[in-house]
């Protein structure tokens, strides 16, 4: 019998926040193994708005690989940077703060030349990188701020549907979530109806409908989940959601 789905524990919730890792990776007694591996997480999440902000300054495709890679190589070997803004206390605002004084300062520092001077933290790849260039030919009357603002909710999106993915991996519902995803959006009209559904799955449809509507409240927690990582104050959740819908909306 699958494993019931289980939500994480409040300690491994604190544990992956955005703040913490940054915190962590700035901390003078952090081993630099330790901070290369909390920031290559946050490349591998966040390089997407990163990549798109720096196209939209008008940077061509390879001078922009390489200024995003250099960009997180510098919050590495800068720890400085992790301790600038911690009043603030919103992610989102100090990855795009840093960002654009890391671009006013990438020549003088001669980063792009070196790929991060070889402590690159992630490999971007090329398929990704692809659909990334096509997706910001598609922006072309969009500020660079704005595509910023929107890859970073994309990027929290996908974060929240990829842990939702596991988790109903690992409770031996994989399939079952491949078979729902499409109705995670309510009123999403390219999703297979349910009685249809209901054939291929051999499940009625009233119990698709309650899976459906359970895998809906689970991708909102995990969502907010991810929110709440990218915050020092608990009360500015609700606001980076609302920040989150209308870019996503925009």
């Amino acid at each position: 019998m699958p494993a019931a789905l289980s939500p994480p524990t409040r300690d491994s919730l604190f544990a992956s926040t955005r703040w913490t890792v940054v915190y962590r990776a700035a901390d003078s007694e952090t081993s630099s193994e330790h901070a290369l591996s909390a920031l290559s997480e946050l490349c591998q999440i966040y390089w997407r708005p990163v990549y798109l902000f720096l196209r939209r300054q008008g940077i061509g495709p390879h001078d922009a690989q390489d200024l995003t890679q250099s960009f997180f190589a510098a919050l590495i070997e800068d720890r400085t940077h992790a301790r600038a803004d911690k009043i603030k206390g919103r992610f989102r605002s100090f990855l795009l703060g840093t960002l654009k004084h890391f671009l006013a300062h990438a020549r003088e520092h001669d980063r792009a030349q070196k790929r991060g001077g070889g402590a690159v933290p992630v490999q971007l790849d090329e398929t990704a990188l692809s659909e990334a260039d096509a997706h910001a030919a598609r922006c072309q009357n969009w500020s660079a701020d704005g595509v910023f603002e929107r890859e970073w909710a994309a990027s929290l999106l996908r974060q929240s549907l990829d842990r939702l993915a596991r988790e109903y991996e690992v409770a031996g519902k994989g399939a079952l979530f491949e078979a729902l995803k499409a109705h995670i959006k309510a009123g999403a009209n390219a999703a297979v109806s349910y009685a249809e559904m209901a054939k291929r799955l051999g499940r009625a449809a009233t119990t698709l409908r309650s899976d459906v509507a359970r895998l809906r409240a689970r991708y909102r927690a995990i969502l907010r989940e991810e929110v709440s990582g990218t915050v020092i104050d608990a009360r500015d959740i609700d606001q980076e959601l609302h920040h989150l819908r209308e870019a996503m909306a925009a």
